[in-house]
């Protein structure tokens, strides 16, 4: 029966049988010293040199096992009898036993399936799969239900032109931008909902904090009185999430500024001036975070009042600002949201006055005649957030296989 290398601490002078890959051989006299890893750890087994096995081999070993401290995780295997399941048929293109994987970023994705079997790399997708389980608890613990939305549409979800557009049997489709219409309308339905799931952006990008796909952390929330409820909501969220993931640096109350004072903060302490042609850019972005570190003790800033011709046309509005807010994470905006319409005439208004066509939104347009409550919500970039928290260079080290412009394999 085979154990899991983890297990193996238990069972010292005893002949086991352990089941993974090698990763290293080192040869020392008559002896080999075989690096074997599977999902729950690693084991240093002892061998005669004389054995068939190379690096990359998928193996069954029977030995005896041994304390020693010098081994890595303090315990060694006597190696009784190998057996080759899978034969490695290449000379593996990097050593992938060395503590740095120090590669570029193409040849990194280039040679995906073979990288993501470095430690170094694998913990980057167990805290990821940390991440996600720590949403989906936080979410239910503040009484949301999850939904899972289609990701072929009619019509573009958040309007512009920056949607892939695909044939779909004698019809064309979009893939989804956002699960935005659908959880609106299911706002009507649960009250709170929300999904985990991947959503699709045109935009030839070519920076360290885009792809063309990512899984997005979404939610909706209805009978707010205003977006500050759905800030508050999200601040317990990340608060929750980051606690289950061993950080405990969220504030209580993440600190709320609107863009036109940090606008002026930024000019006043940095000197350096947004251009006046976005609402706020890369290096504003960069230069809010480092104020909220260095004033408000927070890595953490929410800010709000964006003008309202920056926000899609189903966002809440008062003059020429919108009712909603970007979170920024050391310097890097992770969240937007805010509060949306949920009056039927100034939906309609609000899709006039920014030149949206209904045809093909009659199913989402129609739900606000049969009363939708006063709601919001948010969509959180979950490889963002990964990427700040391990400092990475690039978000595609975040992604298991990344899409970009120029990249669709592997």
């Amino acid at each position: 029966m085979r154990l899991l290398i983890e297990e193996i601490s238990n069972h010292e002078g005893e002949k086991i049988t352990i089941k993974g890959r090698i990763f290293n051989i080192r040869n020392l006299g008559n002896i080999s010293f075989l690096i074997v890893r599977d999902y729950s750890g690693v084991v240093q087994v002892v061998a005669n040199k004389d054995i068939d096995v190379s690096p990359g081999d998928i193996v069954s070993i029977e030995g005896l096992i041994k304390k020693d401290e010098r081994a890595k995780g303090g315990y060694e295997m006597k190696a009784e009898n190998i057996e080759i399941i899978t034969k490695n048929k290449e000379t593996l293109p990097f050593d992938l036993e060395k503590d740095d994987i120090n590669l570029n970023l193409n040849t990194l994705l280039d040679y995906r399936a073979i990288s993501l079997r470095h430690p170094k790399v694998q913990s980057i997708f167990r805290l990821y799969d940390l991440l996600l389980k720590s949403y989906d608890e936080a979410m239910r613990d503040e009484g949301f239900v999850e939904i899972k939305t289609p990701k072929i549409l009619g019509s573009a979800s958040e309007g512009g032109a920056n949607f892939f557009q695909v044939d779909y049997f004698d019809k064309k489709a979009v893939l989804a931008q956002s699960p935005q219409f659908y959880k609106q309308i299911m706002v009507g339905v649960f009250d709170r909902v929300f999904e985990v799931g991947p959503v699709f952006r045109a935009e030839p990008h070519f920076t360290t904090r885009h792809v063309n796909e990512y899984i997005s952390l979404d939610a909706e929330m209805g009978y707010i009185d205003d977006f500050y409820d759905v800030i508050k909501t999200l601040n317990r969220v990340v608060k929750k999430m980051f606690a289950q993931m061993g950080i405990e640096d969220v504030p209580e109350e993440i600190p709320c500024i609107k863009l036109s004072e940090i606008r002026k903060i930024i000019k006043e302490k940095y000197d350096y001036d947004i251009p006046e042609d976005t609402d706020i850019d890369p290096k504003g972005e960069d230069l809010a975070g480092k104020y909220a570190k260095e004033e408000l003790n927070s890595d953490f800033i929410f800010l709000t009042h964006y003008p309202i011709d920056y926000r899609p046309f189903y966002t809440m509005s008062e003059g020429e600002e919108a009712m909603g807010f970007d979170l920024l994470y050391k310097g890097l905006e992770i969240a937007t949201g805010g509060q949306r319409i949920n009056e039927y005439d100034q939906l309609i208004e609000s899709m006039k006055k920014k030149n949206i066509k209904i045809e093909g939104m009659e199913f989402y347009v129609d739900a606000f005649k049969h009363a939708i409550p006063p709601h919001g919500g948010w969509g959180m970039g979950s490889e963002r957030i990964i990427k700040q928290i391990l400092n990475l260079d690039s978000i595609k080290e975040a992604v298991l296989f990344p899409r970009d412009v120029k990249r669709i394999i592997p």
